[in-house]
């Protein structure tokens, strides 16, 4: 099955919200805590083993990165939170671009939020899910690392996020190790980028 996504590559860092590229097209936002494997699951679900910067040093994401699929398409990969080593007053200046990037990217189509399945639903993932809420966006949980437990135990926890999510998300178990759910959650993102069918 073709991939969409493969095409993806990196275009610009974008530290003030006037460096953004046009508010046009279509482009899903990934968030996620510095160490839920935002990265590698990037890198899993466009096929391209370096396409984000997977670090031993959580945290090292600390711009909007976009990357660019053609005809106005875009992911865009936030900055990691909630592990960073970086000052209050950097962390502060994110949180802020952060909240006027949700209340006014127009071409935001959709949000993923990467949380690890073993610590799933931090406060700041339930922040980004209100972002998302607020402006009445889909948003999509990816439980990342599933590879690390056993099914049954994938299940319960998957079982237990849906329930807490309600109406507010869908969520998923994923690994980008195992390749766990990589197809699944392609779907969803190539149809809120509207590339169904599209060839890479």
């Amino acid at each position: 099955m073709s991939n969409p996504l493969a095409r993806a590559k990196y275009l610009t860092s974008v530290h003030q919200l006037r460096q953004l590229p046009p508010d046009e097209g279509r482009e899903v936002a990934f968030a996620g805590r510095s160490n839920a494997g935002k990265s590698s699951a990037l890198n899993a679900l466009t096929g391209q083993g370096s396409l984000a910067r997977v670090s031993k040093t959580p945290g090292r994401t600390q711009a909007l990165n976009y990357f660019g699929l053609g005809e106005g398409r875009y992911l865009v990969d936030l900055p990691g939170y909630g592990y960073a080593k970086v000052p209050e007053a950097m962390r502060e200046a994110w949180g802020k671009v952060i909240d006027a990037y949700f209340r006014q990217r127009q071409s935001l189509a959709g949000l993923v939020v990467v949380m690890d399945i073993r610590h799933p639903l931090k406060d700041y993932d339930r922040q980004m899910l209100d972002y998302a809420a607020a402006r009445g966006l889909p948003a999509h949980c990816l439980l990342t690392k599933a590879d690390k437990l056993g099914r049954g135990e994938q299940s319960k926890i998957l079982a237990a996020v849906r329930r807490e999510l309600g109406d507010i998300a869908t969520a998923q178990v994923f690994s980008a190790e195992s390749r766990l759910g990589v197809e699944e959650a392609r779907a969803v993102l190539t149809g809120w980028l509207d590339l169904a069918g599209d060839g890479a």
